[in-house]
Parts: structure tokens; sequence; C-alpha cells
């Protein structure tokens, strides 16, 4: 072969390569513009009845939408209610477990029928420990504030002694108090000393 026809085969291959492309190109062209032209001509061949029949089923479905969104909010809050009372009713009943092996003690030194002073001493030491086990378990906590500065948010000032002592201290606690989560449940009642 001379170069003359190797040339003239390259420029060949070249120009059926081009002429390919620009088929293909042509091709791709046309087709993208019958895409475009089909939904508008989807558009025009949709009559205003189909149209009106197509929006009144849009309209059905998002009404019915609204009105299961309506009813789940509505059983949401039933339910939300009845755990409240439910939490309402049963709030103690931890707390009213608790207590009945206290009760229980009680009844078993009120049953027993050979006593001592003694033994019921010790029967009612044994009761407070176990209440103040109960007590701990949920956080109530006593206030007895002997010898401690005054406190209206904690205490009660049944009256008030001359004394040497500080102003506003606690001399005497008549009444314990006791506190639920730092709450007070009842406050102390108590005897306050005043300057002379």
């Amino acid at each position: 072969m001379s170069d003359e026809e190797t040339t003239e085969e390259e420029t060949t291959e070249e120009e059926t390569t081009e002429e390919e492309t620009t088929e293909e190109e042509t091709t791709e062209e046309e087709t993208t513009e019958e895409e475009v032209e089909s939904p508008e001509v989807q558009t025009e061949e949709m009559s205003p009845e189909a149209k009106i029949e197509s929006l009144e089923a849009a309209l059905e479905e998002a009404k019915a939408q609204v009105l299961y969104a309506k009813a789940e909010g509505e059983n949401i809050r039933r339910r939300s209610a009845g755990d409240v009372d439910k939490a309402r009713k049963f709030a103690l009943e931890k707390f009213s477990g608790e207590l009945l092996s206290v009760k229980d003690s009680i009844d078993g030194a009120l049953a027993v029928e050979s006593t001592t002073v003694d033994s019921y001493k010790d029967g009612v030491e044994l009761t407070a420990k176990q209440l103040l086990t109960v007590f701990e378990k949920f956080n109530i906590a006593e206030v007895n504030p002997l010898n401690e500065k005054f406190d209206p948010n904690k205490h009660q000032a049944i009256s008030t002694v001359d004394s040497d002592i500080d102003s506003d201290t606690v001399l005497e606690v008549l009444q314990k108090g006791y506190t639920l989560n730092d709450r007070v449940l009842r406050p102390a009642l108590v005897v306050v000393s005043k300057a002379k």
C-alpha cells in the first residue's frame, strides 16, 4: 500500500464517523422534541370534564387525609387522657405497697398476747426503722432543725422565747417536719429565740 491510499482510507473513515455522529445527534434531538411535546399533547387531549373529575378525585383524597389526621389526633388525645387518669389513680401504688409492710408489723405487735414494755418498745423501734426505710426509698426527708437558723419556708414558729442565743435560732422542735423531693409536706413546729 502506498501512502496516498492509506490517507484516502483514513479520510473516508473520518467522513463516515462524522456522518454517523450527525445522524445520532439528529435522532436525539427529534426524540427530545417528541418528549417535550408529549405532555402538551396529553393536556390538550384531556377534556374539561376529565380535568374536573381528576381534580374532584384529588380533593376527595385530600379530604380523606384530613379526616384521617383529625381522627388520629383525637385517638392520641383519648389515649393520653386515659394514661393521665391511670397515673393519677395509681400514683401511690408503690408507696402504698411499701406502707403495707409497716401496717403488718403493727398488726403483728398487737396480736402478741404475753408482752412486756420492753418487747413493745423493741417492736415499735423496729417498725419506726421500717417506716424510715420506706420514707428514704420515696425521698421523704425528716426536718428536725434543732439549734439551726429559723427558715420560714421549712419551719413554723409557734412561739418566741427571750434567749441569750442568737436571734431566730430554733430552741425546741415541737413536731418534726417532712419534705418530699425537697418540697415541704409539713413544716416543723418550732419555738424560736428572740433577742433580749
